[in-house]
């Protein structure tokens, strides 16, 4: 009997170690749920960069998400699942029961799904794509970044009456949403292409290092932290010079005359007892990414997050 117990013990703790060394990142986080959470715009269904589908999947098999929100995905969502063998439904990829889907209303609706951790808690997730026109950023630099020209801006205020108008109604729309689905102080996530800057980069320390042309306390990212969201990038790197985690856009080269570098993708986070543990981005080289991917399969960089939830 205690030759049995010691080769089940030793089982038991070889699978552990097995376990601690293929993930390292899991290693060094403290004891509880762990719950990893991407957002990731695909770009026009996946394939529109020249890759296969399946360079998706393996980017989020890289990234070791649980939960995945989709922008610009379209009609390929049950083909990625398959592939990854995970659940689906609307806009969200997870290796997680679902056991709700809702939908907001209007012209632009937002999704948002239930789902069952393996612990059988319940968490909530939400997926944002924001109008990318006007973009005060390129606005104040008097770019277009690609899209269609609009009259230039010079000043913070104006920066931020515009974002406002732009985005501002679909801000309260999805608050609203979160609002009357979400079960208070249980798990909640955010995620999405948000096609604003956060008021946490466009800083005067980022205006000293050259990054940003100026200081925007931009009212989105402001929304959400006021609505009790944390941006669990800018928590884990909290130096926005040293590590400005730029999603947009992989695909300009850093001299492009009409483009500019922003971080616009995010991963939100907000319930009793949660903490972020890591934050990356995902990529297309190590310069601009801490898990890469080559080649890289869209126009927008991905971010994965790490969240512990209490036991």
């Amino acid at each position: 009997m205690h030759k049995l117990l010691y080769k089940i013990s030793t089982i038991v703790l070889f699978t552990i170690i097995c376990t601690l060394v293929a993930d390292p990142v899991r290693a060094q986080e403290p004891p509880g749920t762990i719950v990893r959470v991407m957002t990731y715009n695909a770009c026009r269904g996946g394939t529109y960069q020249g890759q296969p589908l399946s360079q998706s999947a393996k980017m989020i098999k890289l990234a070791k998400a649980d939960i995945v929100g989709l922008q610009e995905i379209g009609e390929n969502v049950p083909m990625l699942a398959e592939m990854l063998g995970w659940n689906h439904s609307g806009p969200f990829l997870t290796r997680f029961e679902i056991v709700q889907h809702v939908k907001g209303m209007g012209k632009r609706p937002w999704d948002g799904i239930k789902v069952k951790l393996p612990s059988g808690q319940h968490a909530y997730v939400f997926n944002a794509h924001l109008p990318s026109g006007p973009n005060q950023a390129y606005q104040l630099m008097g770019l277009t970044g690609g899209y269609r020209s609009y009259p230039k801006i010079d000043t913070e205020e104006e920066a931020i009456a515009g974002a406002k108008k732009t985005r501002g109604k679909y801000i309260d729309r999805l608050l609203k949403l979160i609002k009357s689905f979400a079960v208070p102080e249980a798990p909640i996530f955010v995620v999405g292409d948000f096609n604003e800057p956060s008021h946490l980069d466009w800083t005067e320390a980022a205006v000293k290092a050259e990054l940003h042309p100026m200081k925007v306390e931009f009212p989105t990212s402001l929304m959400m932290a006021q609505a009790g969201f944390t941006d669990s990038y800018r928590t884990v790197h909290t130096d926005e010079v040293e590590k400005p985690g730029l999603t947009w856009s992989p695909v300009y080269e850093p001299d492009h005359p009409d483009h500019h570098y922003m971080r616009i993708d995010y991963v939100y986070f907000k319930g009793k007892g949660l903490k972020v543990a890591d934050a990356r981005v995902v990529g297309e080289d190590k310069e601009h990414a801490d898990v890469v991917v080559s080649p890289y399969p869209s126009d927008h960089r991905a971010v994965v997050s790490t969240i512990t939830l209490p036991n």
